[in-house]
């Protein structure tokens, strides 16, 4: 029976081909964190998460010591029979460390992110199995991946997403130039592209109201995030008075979270993130209670995930099926270096890749490109 014996956390910095802004953050590097963990048969797994304290309130200075003090002592030593006691284990947790371990209130989903995966991928590597999580292992046709452009995209961008025939696009758009930016956008993508913004919490609910007619005129489907993660009565306001459909993502990051939206009707779609969702387990089970309510699904990812994150979003996009838009998969059009093989990275009109079918998340991490961007690294035995 495998057992955990080392972990190996990095802070890490993957530098970005060019800085990505929106209303909320300008990043030119990852600002990650990756966890290594080792059984004692000689197996090793990773994970990563990308903690961002606007969205679950967490650091990455805070999430690194959570891991290092916390919540990795607790799993040295810990055995699992295989991938199924794992995934038991897994849900039980449900996206966050045990109560006796971390108090629940306490931000931690991005954290647990990490954990989550580096044990998936270790164990399935121990099982020899890849960590499905149902029967549903392909890609959901006729979904395709949606180019997410900054508030500020050259002419030069934005034709050539539109000559490799994207059918979805979401604008990152500021405060006060929503109409002007989604109007530059609709001119050079034409009537036929599915276009959504996302205001990350830059308006309130009254400057929504006088902004959203705008854009829906402009043929905007959804807005993403329109008011501050905790106003629900602003969400539900604009669910009740706008035709635009309202998707939340900073004010989802666990299953008390989702309750709370549905319960106020405060929105019409989630943006369902890995990182802030607490791994792949917790965030399928987020997708399936938010599909259960009657809402739609978004499947995105944090600016500046690597491929082993991209592994993980495929399978869950697998897993889910009923997935209305997907965001991720980017790669080296975002990273100057990624740190995992195979590349995953979607395909000209958003094709996905091809799914990494190995054991465990299916690819391999490169520890010396972690070593060389690390700004703080740690080992427990």
């Amino acid at each position: 029976m495998p057992r955990i014996a080392e972990f190996a956390l990095y802070a890490t910095d993957l530098p970005f081909r060019q800085p990505f802004k929106h209303a909320a953050a300008v990043r030119a590097t990852s600002d990650s964190l990756f966890l290594k963990c080792t059984t004692d048969t000689g197996v090793t797994g990773f994970g990563e998460c990308l903690p961002r304290d606007y969205v679950t309130g967490e650091t990455r200075e805070g999430t690194f010591k959570l891991l290092k003090e916390e919540i990795l002592p607790r799993l040295l030593g810990r055995e699992f029979a295989g991938l199924e006691d794992l995934r038991a284990f897994l849900q039980s947790c449900d996206g966050k460390a045990p109560p006796d371990w971390v108090r629940p209130d306490r931000p931690q989903t991005a954290a647990w992110c990490a954990v989550d995966l580096a044990l998936l991928d270790a164990f399935g590597k121990a099982s020899e199995e890849h960590v499905w999580l149902n029967e549903q292992r392909q890609w959901p046709s006729p979904l395709r991946y949606s180019p997410v452009i900054s508030s500020d995209a050259s002419l030069k961008k934005l034709l050539l997403i539109r000559l490799l025939r994207f059918p979805q696009v979401k604008i990152k758009i500021e405060k006060g130039l929503a109409a002007a930016q989604t109007k530059r956008v609709r001119r050079v993508l034409g009537k036929r592209c599915d276009l959504r913004v996302d205001a990350n919490m830059a308006w309130t609910a009254e400057e929504a109201l006088e902004e959203l007619p705008a854009l829906a005129a402009l043929g905007v489907t959804s807005c993403e995030q329109p008011v501050a993660a905790l106003d629900l009565e602003g969400l539900a306001r604009l669910v009740r008075e706008t035709g635009v459909g309202i998707m939340v993502d900073e004010s989802l990051h666990d299953r008390d979270s989702l309750d709370r939206l549905i319960r106020r009707g405060a929105c019409t779609a989630v943006n369902v993130r890995l990182s802030k969702c607490g791994g792949l387990v917790a965030s399928y089970n987020r997708c399936r209670e938010a599909l259960a309510a009657g809402l739609t699904v978004q499947i995105g990812c944090q600016v500046g995930e690597s491929s082993l994150l991209s592994a993980a979003h495929l399978t869950l996009v697998a897993a889910v099926a009923e997935v209305t838009h997907a965001e991720g998969c980017f790669g080296r059009l975002l990273l100057g270096e990624d740190p995992a093989e195979p590349l995953l990275q979607f395909r000209p009109g958003g094709r996905p890749p091809p799914f990494p079918i190995h054991p465990g998340l299916g690819v391999t991490v490169q520890e010396g490109v972690l070593k060389r961007y690390a700004v703080e690294v740690c080992t427990l035995r």
